[in-house]
């Protein structure tokens, strides 16, 4: 009796399986990841041209700019709000007045009691020491 011979399999079919069950990539995930690669090598060059303009001025021994003010810091710019609160100024109207997030506030003013440059009045309130 003749032998019944299966289904022929087709060079493709069986190139397309090496292909996945070894993970070699394809022309089409090739070409993708060169469109990626290009997008960020952009995206990295226009970041790169506005980050140089962030500190340009020089300081001198005395920790003063070459314009002669010192930069202002977040912690000075909330430390200038809370002294002008003499009675005290609460988180939420910190807040408001800072435009800072909750977390970077908490933060600032965390560090300004540790420096003992404010002092706590009450849950939420600041004075300026």
């Amino acid at each position: 009796m003749a032998k019944k011979r299966g289904k022929s399999v087709s060079f493709d079919a069986m190139v397309k399986f090496f292909m996945r069950q070894y993970d070699i990539p394809t022309k089409k995930d090739v070409n993708s990841l060169i469109a990626r690669l290009d997008r960020l090598e952009n995206l990295i060059k226009t970041t790169a041209g506005s980050g140089k303009t962030r500190r340009t001025s020089i300081k001198t021994a005395k920790g003063k700019t070459s314009a002669g003010k010192t930069p202002a810091t977040a912690s000075d710019m909330a430390l200038k709000i809370i002294k002008n609160f003499k009675k005290g100024v609460n988180f939420p109207t910190l807040l408001a007045k800072t435009g800072f997030g909750e977390k970077k506030l908490r933060n600032i003013i965390f560090r300004l009691d540790q420096t003992k440059k404010i002092k706590r009045k009450g849950r939420g309130i600041y004075i300026a020491s």
